[in-house]
């Protein structure tokens, strides 16, 4: 068995919103097939992947660099042992050859998104949901399909006011949310209080807000929103600074008693540690969000988890940024504590398979082959159109 082809497509993801540093409105993503030659129910199998929002399609990376060198290779160096199915730490070596340490910039979403892929394929191949083989191989046997999620929003749109975001957050929670996230520092502080406070007022009991600057923040504004921000009960205080800032960070943390949350823009493992090294994180209440899809893949977030052991961190302190299945599947089988969702935003490509709801906070994995795309009708309809 072997890959046949890598096709890549740069998709539009665009929206006429804007977080603390960024706008949405040129927003794109990469949504790439590996297609084998294992041929299930008539078809070939094909995996699926894509890169989260925030990081722009990688289209040339993935078609002039990684795309040839998967190519090009034998086969039977991308197989597992038993030659019947690839092996993704294989295909990653592959495609990383002859790319030196570091700098990992844009390169780690490029071969991201091709290992979404490939895992899909992989498990598809096996005949298994992805989070039941990484239940199996990497975790204690056993998955647990129920995972916790929470609606991502609140961004700063033209004319949105108190009532325009009172609106979106009552919306995450009659669909059954209990905690929900909106954006801060892309207004003066006074101004982010009373957003924060509109959306306090209306959360229920076991109902929780977490705030979000997107790494807008120097070490005094860091600072003063900390102190403002802990006056009120927040699931989490989210990248108030640049995120490679580790000393910010851990000034932070020295100030700040609430939970802190950060690790979305850190794309492989070794930066991922510097974090935990130097970042002052507290492995008590503390919350990492490293993304597989922006940082290399799966292979190497497996590594991320052995180094987080290693420093005395469980897997249940890490919600991954993104809300694409793949992290839903990572989550439900290695134990992660959750994931993020975008209920409105950034469609198809987030959400969940079809019939699946949101139950005080948690969702159940359907055990659908792979990552589970064949499940979402809107998803697999533009993965169909890529490949099929």
């Amino acid at each position: 068995m072997k890959i046949v082809d890598i096709v890549e497509s740069t998709r539009p993801i665009s929206s006429n919103i804007r977080n603390a540093f960024i706008d949405f409105s040129k927003m794109t993503l990469s949504l790439v097939a590996v297609v084998t030659d294992v041929v299930r129910d008539g078809r070939p199998v094909i995996g699926y992947g894509f890169n989260s929002n925030g990081r722009y399609g990688q289209g040339a990376l993935i078609r002039e660099r990684f795309r040839p060198r998967v190519l090009e290779a034998d086969p039977a160096s991308l197989r597992d042992d038993a030659g019947d199915n690839l092996d993704p730490h294989k295909v990653w070596a592959c495609m990383m050859h002859n790319e030196k340490p570091g700098g990992h910039g844009e390169r780690s979403v490029a071969v991201g998104t091709i290992d979404m892929a490939v895992w899909d394929a992989v498990a598809k191949i096996a005949g298994q949901p992805l989070h039941e083989m990484l239940a199996q191989r990497y975790g204690n046997g056993t998955a647990n399909p129920r995972v916790f999620v929470y609606a991502a929003g609140g961004y700063y749109h033209p004319g949105k006011g108190l009532d325009g975001l009172r609106t979106e957050m009552a919306g995450y929670l009659e669909r059954g949310y209990s905690v929900v996230k909106m954006k801060i520092g892309g207004a003066p502080l006074v101004q982010d209080i009373e957003r924060i406070e509109a959306v306090l007022a209306m959360l229920q009991p076991g109902q929780q807000l977490a705030v979000d600057a997107n790494g807008r923040f120097d070490l005094p504004t860091a600072l003063a929103y900390g102190k403002a921000l802990s006056d009120y009960p927040l699931f989490w205080y989210e990248e108030a600074g640049d995120p490679l800032d580790y000393e910010l960070q851990a000034r932070l943390g020295e100030a700040y008693a609430g939970p802190l949350a950060t690790g979305e823009n850190l794309f492989s493992m070794q930066d991922a540690r510097n974090l935990i090294r130097h970042g002052g994180m507290r492995p008590d209440r503390d919350w990492l969000q490293f993304d597989c899809a922006l940082s290399y893949g799966l292979v190497e977030y497996l590594r991320t988890l052995d180094m987080l052991k290693h420093y005395g961190w469980s897997p249940s302190r890490c919600i991954p940024h993104g809300g694409h299945q793949m992290s839903l599947a990572i989550a439900a089988g290695l134990g992660l504590g959750g994931n993020e969702s975008y209920p409105d935003l950034f469609q198809p490509y987030g959400g969940f398979p079809d019939g699946v709801k949101v139950d005080n906070g948690y969702v159940t994995l359907p055990a659908l082959p792979g990552i589970g795309f064949e499940g979402k009708a809107d998803l697999i309809a533009e993965m169909h159109a890529l490949a099929r």
